[in-house]
């Protein structure tokens, strides 16, 4: 049987723990929220096609490919023998994140080359950021709190989306770009401040742990399956997420309206998903969780693909359908995210949970791509069809991946 050790609980209070993860979280997903949601509208709006969004959206390849650095900066974050750094890390790679947001205020949204670059250093410095930050939340919370750990992690994305992919739009409306990237530059700093401001106190690791590596990882049964169900979870629920946000704008609604869904009606939806999510996983499993999360989200996409086809949908059913796919979505992360977290050894909790995210990225990476490309062929219609197929193929399958799972946790 392959076991994994018991982690030591930490000294901090679980709650200040929560925060300062969650703050750490909400910053990482203020970078995602201004590349996923608030450039494509702008870029939209200036007469970009698809296509170019999609181009832009490669700057998230530093999370689908962040496991190939995992172990090393595992290695260095929590040392056989010595005290873990997680504090230390944060600090060091954060600067590099909040530059690239302050080069990006500098260059402006129409220099394409440019701002590519500046986002690419900004993901991949978040990237990395939420390696460290992934292996602390592993190692720190126990069995019973990782429900709420996972809350605080997709909600907390949820909050960065509402910043970054809402609250940026509306600023940009009124203040236009420059001013608007600065506020996010410091947004970014004032998140990361409860975590650096926490004593970083957690138990030396045993000096006798097996050495961090890709190797371990993926000879675990655990992880294997693992992997499996995020790319079929991920296959159903994301994959038409990237044309929600051009399909809005050139339905007409205009970048503050768009930015106060994002910001105000997402966020909230989100957050009860990801919190109901933590209260629901006390007392249901989590695949039963994420199947109706992937229901509610299929019938979203077939919604959005009947509204396209027929054409003049009012706001308010747009606007519905978009909050439905947020709650839908952050209730299936939080469970899918709940399930990985037991799969990760604690020995070495950031290369497992890594290889998790960064298959999550690559899926999500893929579809988005073709959906740009085929979105601008094909048009909106065809793509969200296509995403509510997939998404009850992936629905067909959850059982069978229950069951592979359960093997795996017996291996």
């Amino acid at each position: 049987m392959t076991a994994s050790r018991v982690a030591a609980p930490m000294s901090a209070p679980p709650l200040r723990l929560i925060i300062g993860l969650g703050g750490l979280y909400v910053g990482q997903s203020v970078i995602g929220g201004v590349i996923f949601t608030g450039l494509p509208a702008v870029m939209r709006q200036n007469g970009a096609s698809l296509n170019d969004i999609a181009l832009i959206l490669l700057t998230v390849l530093p999370w689908s490919f962040k496991f190939l650095w995992a172990p090393a900066l595992e290695r260095f974050r929590s040392p056989h023998g010595a005290r873990r750094r997680s504090r230390l890390t944060i600090g060091l790679v954060g600067p590099f994140a909040v530059g690239a947001v302050v080069a990006c205020a500098l260059i402006g949204p129409t220099a394409l080359g440019p701002l590519t670059i500046a986002m690419m250093v900004a993901s991949f410095s978040s990237a990395t950021i939420d390696i460290a930050c992934d292996g602390h939340a592993v190692e720190s919370l126990a069995e019973q709190n990782r429900g709420w750990g996972n809350a605080a992690q997709v909600g907390g994305a949820y909050l960065g989306s509402a910043i970054g992919g809402g609250l940026f739009l509306v600023m940009i409306d009124h203040w236009g770009w420059r001013p608007s990237a600065l506020i996010m530059a410091g947004v970014l700093v004032a998140l990361a401040a409860p975590f650096l401001l926490m004593p970083d106190d957690a138990p030396a690791a045993a000096a006798d742990r097996p050495r961090q590596s890709l190797m371990r990882a993926f000879r675990r049964p655990q992880v294997q399956a693992g992997l499996l169900l995020v790319a079929v979870y991920v296959l159903g629920q994301k994959w038409a997420m990237v044309l929600i946000g051009p399909y809005l704008v050139d339905a007409g609604l205009s970048l503050t309206t768009i930015g106060s869904v994002n910001g105000i009606g997402v966020t909230a939806l989100g957050l009860a998903g990801a919190l109901g999510g933590g209260w629901v996983l006390k007392r249901i499993s989590a695949f039963r969780v994420m199947a109706w999360a992937l229901a509610a989200q299929l019938a979203v996409m077939f919604a959005f693909a009947l509204t396209a086809s027929l054409g003049g949908t009012s706001a308010t059913v747009l606007i519905g359908l978009s909050l439905t796919s947020s709650g839908a979505l952050a209730l299936g992360f939080t469970a899918l995210y709940a399930e990985l977290m037991g799969s990760s050894s604690l020995d070495q909790a950031g290369v497992d949970f890594t290889l998790f995210q960064s298959a999550d990225a690559i899926v999500s990476l893929i579809g988005w791509r073709l959906a740009g490309s085929f979105g601008d062929v094909l048009g909106y219609g065809f793509c969200f069809g296509a995403a509510g197929l997939f998404g009850l193929l992936a629905l067909s399958l959850m059982p069978w991946l229950r069951r592979r799972n359960d093997r795996a946790t017996l291996a």
